[in-house]
């Protein structure tokens, strides 16, 4: 009996042993993350908003961008959809693309859908290079404004997760956003599976984002090749790009 109970503490030692070193090894490496992000500076790299071509229809897709990018020999680096968009691929609010206006920024707010939840924002690039997402209401329009794109609801503000967004709500979709970091830094990020608003806001704030939008779910897709997404398409409104001329 002795025997047997000596063998038995012998095997949960080991076992307890085997636990923390699979905890600690975990810690060390880090858990597979929920989420692909892609830091981008707009200051050191061309970011760019699109929605129609040369013949004015929507490009729908990554490949049609990329395609048209082609012909003016510019690379596509990194692309990703750039906000809630209606059934003929309108925006559902603002858009600005190089410096005109060409869909009105929407103020409504009791209005049914993710875009309404309040506050919903803008998320903008200056022509000196600068990255900006403020609250709807904060938005003023400038000569500034390169480019826009409206939609909601915001993730983060000043630091912090949006109020109106539910710790543990079922609520979940495949999800992308914009977040800004303090330095001015763009993380454009998106869920791997399902997430809740609460969850996918908690990312970019864990990321150090003092900013962050909501830009669609479901539909969202990206184009990031030097991670391995090269080929993930859809049919989308506008389209946010990283793009580099080819040598």
């Amino acid at each position: 009996m002795e025997k047997l109970l000596k063998t038995k503490l012998l095997s949960l030692s080991l076992l307890f042993t085997l636990v923390c070193f699979n905890q600690a090894h975990a810690q060390r490496i880090g858990v597979p993350s929920r989420f692909i992000s892609h830091i981008v500076n707009p200051a050191d790299m061309t970011l760019s908003l699109h929605w129609k071509d040369e013949n004015n229809q929507p490009y729908r897709s990554f490949s049609n961008l990329k395609n048209a990018l082609a012909k003016k020999n510019k690379h596509l680096v990194f692309a990703m959809n750039g906000g809630i968009f209606q059934e003929d691929l309108k925006p559902l609010g603002l858009y600005i693309e190089k410096g005109k206006q060409k869909y009105r920024l929407n103020t409504r707010q009791n209005a049914y859908g993710n875009f309404y939840i309040q506050p919903n924002g803008v998320f903008y690039l200056t022509n000196d290079g600068q990255g900006v997402i403020v609250d709807t209401t904060e938005f003023k329009p400038n000569a500034s404004v390169q480019y826009a794109t409206q939609s909601g609801p915001m993730l983060v503000i000043d630091g912090e997760i949006n109020l109106n967004l539910t710790q543990g709500s079922n609520s979940v979709r495949r999800r992308n956003g914009v977040g800004i970091l303090a330095d001015g830094r763009l993380v454009f990020a998106i869920s791997k599976g399902f997430v809740n608003f609460y969850d996918f806001a908690d990312h970019f704030k864990q990321s150090g984002c003092i900013n962050a939008l909501y830009l669609d779910g479901s539909v969202s897709q990206i184009y990031l090749p030097e991670k391995g997404y090269q080929y993930f398409d859809g049919v989308f409104g506008v389209i946010i790009a990283e793009t580099k001329l080819d040598k």
